[in-house]
């Protein structure tokens, strides 16, 4: 079998292409049959990961649409279109059984040459609203698959199947040693906040607002994207008042995929933006959250998501426009000192999702993919 995979250049679209990767390769060794994966976009995003799932790299531009006013609108429409015919004559030569589009503005040249090829293609929805480019996509694909129930409507004129956010292998195992693996002490809850691998300028300023109400109870790991550790590491040090607690945090600009699974382990309470692979891999955890998502005219995707998850009791969501330092401790002990809200929102987050998404996603493409055969 030879399979596609496109996304544009986002951890949340790159993962869990990742994630149903992992799954075919698993499906391979057990039916013995020798599958070929490809990753086409403008760039590799992470090539470790490629290698390690065996995966090929293709290279096909691609232009991005911004929702503000900017030149790169008008270049980038070039850009897309040169990528349409790259995207063509790569898929040409490749001639896959399957493309798989996780959305995102390099799978549309992607998604329109292959069905100009005749080529079958799935496409998979994280969020709760549908991106523009996957309601684009579905017009052409043979199959539409979503995360959230509540992106099944937004599909009108196709069938949409929920199947879950495929999650990677790794989170799935819990670390031995969780404390020990990110070198942290075990004496006292944890909180882990992370702004996502960019980190979150709104969400470390207020984390360092409130450290001194909060060292004294909880243990904190912090990421707080790259550019932003050493800012975040000299104010922290500046604000920490007591000495003592100095030793309760804990910044990372960056963490690896085993190191953020050993942080959703050890955490009590998880405080994160709502991208929503982040929130199922939450979910899977079984970690009741704190989510702040990015504001709705920057990114309308969150806010639904959000919502969306905090419906199911498993989460609250505070603003970031009207949100205050004060407001985040509140919330946090909230949580944390009541044992009747803190179980509940346990076991809501563990039954909102069963963790087979990337299982059911690579079922899809192998059964498509050895028809097209």
């Amino acid at each position: 079998m030879r399979i596609v995979l496109v996304g544009s250049g986002t951890g949340g679209h790159f993962y869990p292409l990742i994630a149903v990767a992992e799954s075919l390769r698993m499906f391979e060794n057990t039916s013995n049959r020798p599958t070929e994966l490809y990753f086409i976009g403008p760039d590799p995003y992470d090539p470790s990961a490629l290698t390690k799932n065996n995966i090929t790299f293709v290279y096909c531009p691609a232009g991005k649409q911004r929702l503000y006013r900017s030149f790169k609108n008008v270049t980038d429409v070039l850009k897309t279109s040169f990528g349409f015919f790259v995207a063509f004559w790569r898929l040409l030569l490749l001639y896959p059984d399957a493309v798989f589009s996780k959305g995102g503005y390099t799978s549309v040249p992607v998604v329109l040459a292959a069905w100009l090829l005749r080529i079958p293609i799935v496409v998979h929805e994280s969020d709760a609203v549908v991106g523009r480019a996957n309601a684009i996509a579905a017009k052409f694909a043979q199959t539409v698959t979503v995360a959230h129930t509540d992106a099944v409507t937004e599909f009108t004129k196709k069938e949409a199947i929920v199947v879950g956010m495929p999650i990677r292998k790794s989170f799935f195992t819990p670390t031995v040693d969780p404390f020990a693996t990110l070198g942290i002490p075990s004496d006292r809850p944890v909180l882990f906040v992370t702004g996502g691998s960019t980190g979150a300028q709104r969400i470390n300023d207020l984390l360092l607002n409130s450290l001194d109400e909060l060292l004294p109870y909880y243990t904190i790991v912090h990421q707080t994207g790259k550019a932003n550790v050493a800012n975040v590491s000299e104010s922290a040090s500046a604000l920490i008042a007591d000495e003592t607690l100095r030793g309760r945090y804990f910044a990372h600009g960056y963490l690896t995929p085993e190191q953020m699974a050993a942080a959703q382990d050890a955490a009590a309470l998880i405080i994160s933006r709502a991208g929503s692979g982040t929130i199922f891999e939450i979910a899977l955890k079984g970690k009741p959250s704190i989510l702040i998502p990015i504001p709705e005219d920057v990114s309308r995707d969150q806010r639904s998501n959000a919502y969306a998850y905090a419906r199911s009791g498993a989460a609250s969501v505070l603003e970031e426009h009207n949100m205050t330092d004060d407001m985040l401790v509140s919330e946090i002990r909230y949580i944390l000192d009541g044992v009747d809200t803190y179980h509940n929102m346990q076991t809501a987050a563990r039954n909102f999702t069963d963790g087979k998404a990337a299982d059911r996603l690579a079922g899809i493409l192998t059964e498509i993919a050895i028809f097209h055969e």
